[in-house]
């Protein structure tokens, strides 16, 4: 008896009917034990799952995620076209465990990435300072973080909401955790976080950041056991030569910037790059680059997209100066009008790091105490699919380089 084999592909160019949703499938699929090629630069970066699975089927169909139902004629024809074009196949082999880092306290904003894996509906642990410091990091493949401040100035919001109750509970639980593992200040704290996190990437993690976190966290290891603090936030004026005294031998991705340490300026550093690219406006659209499928793997990974150009959007952080950035940092998107990086990349001792700047793909300008964004309204934005791109590169089967 002749049995014809057949797969489920998940397309991820314009007939996808829920781009966002089709992540979480995909997601869901794996859990279940499918094996899973990710097919990149073909139709969008499309997914295969390797056997007709009619719960896949029907997981797909009740969460509004196109599929097609393929033969093994049609199989060999895509990867007949992946040998010979700029595509590659990525073998997806395990389920990656996430931790999204936020207070356990909610905040008065919204995290784009918290969002885009519940509206996937991805599963994820929320861990804080207490729990990376009790050794939290080891049980993660992959960590997110997002508007954070790793420096102790408090995200640089004291002149405008100092008597805001939200301000006073983020300064006073801070400082409480600060207290209970025996520091002397919510500064030494963040740095003690801020390196932790910087040894799961060197041990071989997977760290994703977004908005003010990348920054922060460079500008805290640069400054260590530097005074950057100004007086509202320590009592006493920052050292007035902490510039010329970083170190940048210490940080993952950024070099040469100086940190601004008046407290009445929003940035924390000159690399950021918020004001050059406020002034191109909401229509602005900022450049993703593409890359070679079978050479450079990992960048193709995170660039997967059905289109290349994306809607700008700003955050505390919104891009970084490329002259800010170190030599071995890989440029994935550009905001060429501002010379400046909107998603950047790199490998780090035995892991990864990437960063992309803007606190929310589909909210241009978002405001403290505004509504979250309705994904369901944003379910093909190009913007959230390169934050789910990330979600699956500890799960990729990754060819060695040569040396």
């Amino acid at each position: 008896m002749l049995f014809l084999l057949s797969y489920v592909l998940i397309p991820m160019d314009e007939s996808q009917t829920d781009h966002l949703k089709a992540y979480g499938v995909v997601y869901w699929a794996i859990s279940r034990g499918y094996e899973v090629d990710w097919l990149l630069n073909y139709r969008g970066g499309s997914f295969l799952v390797l056997a007709d699975a009619s719960d896949v089927r029907r997981r797909a169909a009740s969460k509004g995620v196109y599929y097609e139902v393929i033969g093994e004629s049609d199989r060999a024809e895509i990867e007949a076209e992946i040998d010979r074009s700029n595509m590659a196949k990525v073998r997806l082999l395990t389920l990656p465990k996430l931790a999204v880092y936020a207070p356990k306290y909610a905040e008065p904003w919204d995290d784009a990435v918290r969002m885009a894996l519940d509206y996937a509906e991805i599963p994820y642990d929320v861990i804080w300072d207490d729990d990376i410091l009790r050794g939290a990091l080891k049980r993660y493949d992959w960590v997110h973080l997002h508007h954070e401040d790793f420096t102790g100035m408090y995200g640089k919001f004291w002149p405008t909401y100092a008597n805001t109750d939200w301000y006073k509970r983020m300064v006073a639980t801070s400082e409480k955790v600060a207290k209970e593992f025996g520091f002397r200040s919510v500064r030494d704290l963040k740095l003690a976080v801020a390196k932790r996190i910087k040894r799961f990437v060197a041990d071989g993690g997977y760290l994703f950041a977004m908005c003010s976190a990348p920054l922060t966290l460079d500008a805290a290891l640069a400054s260590e056991g530097l005074d950057i603090l100004a007086k509202p936030y320590d009592g006493d004026p920052p050292d007035p030569d902490v510039n010329s005294k970083l170190d940048y031998s210490k940080t993952l991705f950024a070099t040469n910037f100086k940190i601004i340490t008046n407290p009445y300026i929003y940035e924390h550093t000159d690399a950021d790059a918020t004001r050059d690219i406020a002034l191109l406006g909401p229509n602005a659209k900022f450049k993703l680059y593409e890359f070679a499928a079978k050479i450079d793997e990992v960048p193709t990974m995170l660039t997967q997209n059905h289109t290349r150009a994306i809607k700008e959007f700003l955050g505390q952080d919104s891009g970084v100066y490329l002259d800010k950035l170190k030599k071995y940092v890989v440029v994935l998107a550009v905001q060429p009008a501002a010379n400046a990086a909107k998603y950047v990349y790199a490998q780090y001792g035995r892991g990864f790091f990437s960063f992309y700047f803007g606190h929310d793909p589909e909210d241009y300008q978002h405001f403290i105490g505004e509504e979250p964004t309705d994904l369901s309204k944003h379910k093909h934005s190009p913007g959230y699919r390169l934050i789910l791109n990330n979600i699956f590169l500890p799960s990729a089967k990754k060819k060695k380089k040569k040396t």
